[in-house]
């Protein structure tokens, strides 16, 4: 597992991190307009999420940047 967390407070509910995910570890809360993490077991470093604009995710500590995955 490597994402931690994604902080409500500087989420924007933009979306780019749910549209990144190619796991589907994180959802949209659609009552709260907000990014959430759902499967957290399922996240395979791949650190696309990092592309919040607002800087909302965070990666547990010592994560082997960048694990990248061809996906086609």
């Amino acid at each position: 597992m490597a994402i931690e967390v994604i902080d409500p407070a500087l989420c924007n509910g933009c979306g780019i991190c749910v549209r990144n995910c190619p796991m589907d570890v994180i959802r949209m809360n659609r009552e709260h307009r907000k990014a959430e993490i759902r499967y957290q077991a399922d996240c395979m470093l791949c650190g696309q999420c990092l592309e919040c604009p607002e800087k909302a995710i965070y990666l547990k500590p010592g994560w082997p940047k960048p694990y990248l995955l061809g996906w086609g």
